[in-house]
């Protein structure tokens, strides 16, 4: 008996050793882990971000020849596809024909003015003409009575002169309407070259219109980027707007953090931040938070809460946080937009 409770006696200093090393190790620990929660803000709520640019036809058509595949690198201005446009070049050989006819009846419209005005000389000639053979009549009408009134002529002689006189005035009156006629049609020829003038830029512009739809049968990337799948392939029909393919850019990456409400106080524009990819575990990336959101992400739902109707239950909202990421061009091989991120912040 003396000998066990000796042997406790030399056990018992070591268990209280270990025990106490065992509350320290568990102090220290949670002492760490308050020291951690209360200086710095975490989310797994954090994704990748970058420019995504749809490519859109701006006509219809069938697809004559598709130069890129899936997940190609493309160029800006790069030619992605091209539609089949012979029915466009069709219709812009008929709007140029139609417009040489166009400029061809303008020349014979100015030919026909000219016409006109020559006719009008020839019209004031033949009124000068007939006030000059109404004056001879005049006189010979006035001869005439003289001689009647000595019995030098016979009656009828007299009666002709006078008719001679009244078909002279006929003639300059029916000369003078002439001479109207003439004047309003060069002035309705004046005015259809105006009207035709205008018909001809209408057609031009129609024209240029038609060139440049045609332009748009080849489809070129509007930015620099890599594509996602294709979705389409030559001799496929597609309307105008209808998306082909989407560029991702990937020269600029980002990170878009959404933190609870709660965990924003003391975050500011400027502050650095740890990033840790799930897809590369072991790479350590540091970023900067450039701003935090006005709107919280409900906000921008398509069907955002109303708290207003029906029971309220309070839940914690979440403010999207964009962070740009330093030594980008070291780190573009492995950033994919989409990839979930883990992002931590010192606050104090």
């Amino acid at each position: 008996m003396e000998n066990q409770t000796t042997t406790t006696r030399k056990k018992s200093p070591v268990r209280f050793i270990v025990l106490v090393v065992i509350l320290l190790a568990l102090g220290y620990y949670g002492y760490t882990k308050w020291k951690y929660a209360t200086t710095h803000e975490t989310t797994d709520n954090a994704q990748i971000e970058t420019s995504l640019v749809p490519v859109l036809p701006r006509v219809s058509g069938y697809v004559k020849e598709v130069t890129v595949r899936d997940y190609d690198s493309v160029k800006a201005g790069q030619l992605l596809v091209t539609l089949d446009d012979a029915e466009m070049q069709a219709q812009l050989d008929e709007m140029e024909a139609d417009l040489r006819s166009a400029e061809a009846d303008i020349h014979n419209a100015q030919a026909s003015v000219n016409q006109a005005k020559v006719g009008l000389g020839s019209n004031k000639g033949t009124i000068t003409l007939s006030q000059i053979r109404l004056e001879k009549a005049e006189q010979d009408l006035k001869r005439d009575e003289n001689l009647f009134a000595e019995n030098a002529i016979t009656k009828k002689q007299l009666e002709d002169s006078r008719f001679n006189v009244d078909q002279a005035k006929q003639q300059v009156v029916n000369s003078g309407s002439d001479l109207n006629s003439a004047q309003s049609r060069v002035v309705v020829l004046e005015s259809n070259i105006p009207k035709s003038l205008a018909s001809i830029d209408l057609k031009k512009a129609k024209i240029e219109q038609q060139r440049l739809k045609i332009s748009y049968t080849k489809v070129y990337a509007p930015s620099s980027g890599k594509l996602g799948k294709k979705n389409i392939s030559p001799g496929q029909f597609i309307q105008a707007g209808t998306p082909l393919f989407t560029i991702v850019n990937d020269s600029t990456y980002w990170v878009v953090a959404n933190f609870k409400e709660n965990q924003i106080e003391h975050m500011h524009a400027g502050m650095e931040v740890n990033l840790e990819l799930d897809s590369y575990p072991d790479l350590k990336i540091k970023g900067n938070i450039e701003s935090l959101s006005d709107a919280t992400g409900a906000k921008f739902a398509l069907l955002p809460p109303d708290n207003a109707s029906g029971n309220f239950v309070k839940v914690t909202q979440r403010v999207p946080v964009k962070i740009s990421i330093q030594n980008i061009n070291q780190l573009k091989d492995k950033l994919r937009a989409g990839l979930s991120v883990r992002v931590e912040v010192t606050v104090n």
